[in-house]
């Protein structure tokens, strides 16, 4: 390991940020290093413009994947080099706002019943049910479930930041029937050593195979989360506490939400019907 490379990984961990996050920084900037075959601290501005171009350009890389390399860039020279360089030299792209992929109710179920594997059957059914992050419920431990209160303890979510979110009645049996067959001993969903948690992306792998073979679409964790959160606001549940429940810092971050409540949607009429009934 370079000495720039650990210490840029000193300066994020005594910030706190995840180990998620770390690592994911550490590949942006190595990515960086690697096209141009050179030590990061003999480039410059010009060197950094040259690659987001190439991201945009060449490899039309999405505006999400393009701002990480950006915030990955940004520590690295203004926070690990102490470049006294303008910050908005580093530009992020403009995120398109979009409407978060939702699955019906009923869809939900049928990815559920079409999982026969008791451990990933468990892993999905407490990603939706608690509104979890892919990290999130790779890191569960078996005492984050307290069935005597019915909360599930999560721990260091996204911002380093502990929450305690509802344990569904329905998601106990399952649990129960998972940890009967697997006896996992510490994590709740250990990786295959048993000795360490599962990892976000044997996550992401479970819930997209479960998908495609039961609903016939390629989702992801957040999609899962993202179906949880307009579920609950269609029943009426406060948007402060759904905030509560992901976990956001702002309510901006759960206000979209707000937007793709289809019960919502389908129960306004539209101006052409009100000019008609007038009619």
């Amino acid at each position: 390991m370079t000495p720039l490379r650990q210490r840029m990984i000193e300066d994020l961990t005594i910030r706190g940020l995840a180990q998620n996050t770390i690592d994911t920084y550490i590949g942006a900037v190595v990515r960086f290093a690697r096209y141009f075959g050179r030590s990061p601290e003999r480039l410059g501005k010009e060197h950094v413009r040259a690659f987001q171009v190439h991201l945009a350009c060449d490899k039309h890389v999405s505006t999400g994947t393009l701002n990480i390399y950006v915030s990955a860039l940004r520590f690295l020279y203004t926070i690990t080099l102490a470049k006294d360089w303008d910050i908005k030299s580093i530009p992020y792209a403009k995120t398109p706002k979009k409407i978060p992929t939702v699955l019906r109710q009923d869809e939900v179920l049928r990815l559920f019943a079409g999982i026969t594997n008791l451990k990933h059957r468990a892993i999905v059914m407490t990603t939706y049910a608690a509104g979890l992050r892919a990290s999130e419920v790779a890191r569960l431990r078996i005492c984050d479930i307290d069935s005597r209160r019915m909360l599930i303890h999560v721990r260091q979510g996204k911002g380093a930041k502990d929450r305690l979110v509802p344990l569904a009645q329905a998601l106990l049996e399952p649990l129960r029937a998972y940890y009967r067959a697997y006896r996992p001993n510490e994590w709740l969903f250990p990786g295959q050593d048993g000795k360490r948690h599962i990892n976000s992306r044997s996550v992401y792998r479970v819930l997209s195979d479960a998908a495609a073979s039961a609903i016939g679409k390629r989702i992801s964790p957040h999609t899962l989360r993202h179906s949880c959160a307009t579920h609950l606001l269609e029943v009426g549940v406060n948007i402060r506490v759904v905030q509560g429940f992901l976990g956001h810092r702002r309510l901006s971050s759960t206000d979209r939400y707000s937007h793709v409540s289809r019960d919502q949607i389908t129960a306004t009429k539209s101006p052409l019907d009100l000019i008609t009934d007038v009619t």
